[in-house]
C-alpha cells in the first residue's frame, strides 16, 4: 500500500528559510520609520487648514461715537462706516449684521439704501444716513452713519460688522474694532 505523507510532498532539508540579518535590517528600517511618524506627528501641531478665507473688507469702522451732540457721555452708539473698497456696491444688495464683544446684536440691517432703510424693520437702529445710502449704489470712500439705540456699545467692546450681499446671501465684508 502507497502512503502520501507530508515528508513525501515537502521533504525537509537542512537549510533553514529564516534569515537573520535580513529579519535584523526589516526590524531596524520598521522601528526608523515607526519613530519618524511618532517625531512628525509632533513636530507639527496640526494640518488643520480653515476651510474658508475671510474675504477682504472694504468697510472700515471709522468710529463709535459714544456722545450727544452736545459733548455729553450718553453711549450714544453711533457707528460711522468707511468705503475704503475698489467698486461700488448697488447699496439695495447689500445688508449687514452687527456682533458685540463676538455675541451677535438682535438688530440686522436689511439694506445699506437710506429710502428702503426707512420702510424695513430696523429694530436697534435709530437712523441711517451718509452718502453712502444716498443714491443707488455705496462709492468708494463715502461714508454711513448708523445710529444705534443708545447704550448698544460702550467704550472697550469689540464690534464687528458682518455684510452680506443678495440675493445669494454671500459674506463680501467683515471688520472688527474696539470702540
Amino acid at each position: 500500500m502507497f502512503r502520501i505523507t507530508t515528508d513525501s510532498l515537502f521533504p525537509r532539508t537542512r537549510e533553514s528559510g529564516v534569515s537573520h540579518p535580513v529579519a535584523t535590517i526589516l526590524l531596524v528600517a520598521i522601528t526608523i520609520l515607526l519613530a519618524l511618524l511618532v517625531l512628525l506627528m509632533f513636530a507639527f501641531p496640526s494640518f488643520d487648514f480653515p476651510t474658508t478665507a475671510d474675504p477682504p473688507s472694504f468697510i472700515e469702522i471709522r468710529s463709535v461715537i459714544h456722545t450727544s451732540e452736545n459733548g455729553i457721555l450718553n453711549y450714544d452708539s453711533r457707528v460711522v462706516l468707511f468705503h475704503n473698497g475698489t467698486q461700488a456696491y448697488p447699496n439695495n444688495d447689500l445688508y449687514a449684521t452687527f456682533y458685540r464683544n463676538s455675541k451677535k446684536l438682535p438688530c440686522v440691517i436689511e439694506t445699506f439704501n437710506g429710502y428702503e432703510f426707512i420702510r424695513t424693520h430696523h429694530n436697534g437702529i435709530q437712523t441711517m444716513g451718509g452718502l453712502g445710502c444716498q443714491g443707488e449704489k455705496w462709492n468708494i470712500h463715502e461714508k454711513i452713519v448708523l445710529d444705534f439705540t443708545d447704550g448698544t456699545f460702550h467704550p472697550g467692546d469689540l464690534i464687528t460688522v458682518e455684510v452680506y450681499q443678495k440675493p445669494k446671501n454671500i459674506l463680501i465684508s467683515r471688520y472688527s474694532r474696539t470702540a
